[in-house]
C-alpha cells in the first residue's frame, strides 16, 4: 500500500489515498499515518482519509438491506452460523455503551465499516449510525493526523 502512495504523483497520491481509505478494513488508523509518512500534506491527508472512510459508511447506510441479504446468503453457503469474535466483541460494547460507545471505539476494536454494519444490524437508525460514525471518524482522523505529525509521545490519550 505504501508503495502505491509513493509511486503516485500529485493529485494521484490523494486519489490512491482516498481509494485505500474507502476500502473495507482500512481505517484512518492506517491510511492517515501512511499518507503523512509519505510526505503528503497532513490536512489534505486527513480530509481525504475521512472522506474515503465516510463514503463507505454512507454506502453501507444506504444499501444496508441489500448488503445484509447478500451477507446472510454468503454465510449460509459457507456454513457459518455463530457470530465471529469481532461481532461478539462489538455486541459487548454495544450492550454496555450503546451506539455512541461502539462508534467511538470502532476504529480500535473492529473498524468503522464493520461497526456501522453491526450497529445497523443491532437496530439503530441509519441516520444515527451515520452521524455517530462521522463524529467518531472526525475525532480519530484528527488524533491520527496530530499523532503522525507530532509523534504519539506527545499524545498521552492514545
Amino acid at each position: 500500500m505504501f508503495e502505491w502512495i509513493q509511486q503516485s504523483e500529485g493529485i494521484w497520491q490523494y486519489i490512491v489515498l482516498f481509494l485505500l481509505a474507502a476500502a473495507p478494513w482500512l481505517d484512518v488508523f492506517l491510511v492517515v499515518p501512511l499518507g503523512i509518512v509519505a510526505g503528503m500534506s497532513p490536512v489534505a491527508v486527513a480530509i481525504t482519509g475521512f472522506a474515503g472512510n465516510f463514503l463507505m459508511i454512507l454506502l453501507l447506510g444506504v444499501f444496508f438491506n441489500q448488503f445484509t441479504s447478500w451477507r446472510e446468503k454468503r454465510r449460509l453457503k459457507k456454513g457459518i452460523t455463530a457470530p465471529s469474535k469481532k461481532e461478539t466483541r462489538a455486541r459487548q460494547v454495544w450492550d454496555r455503551y450503546g451506539l455512541p460507545g461502539l462508534a467511538l471505539l470502532a476504529p480500535v476494536i473492529v473498524g468503522t465499516d464493520i461497526a456501522a454494519l453491526l450497529a445497523l444490524t443491532f437496530g439503530s437508525s441509519r441516520t444515527r449510525v451515520i452521524q455517530w460514525m462521522a463524529i467518531s471518524l472526525a475525532i480519530w482522523t484528527i488524533a491520527m493526523a496530530l499523532g503522525s505529525v507530532y509523534g504519539f509521545g506527545y499524545m498521552n490519550l492514545i
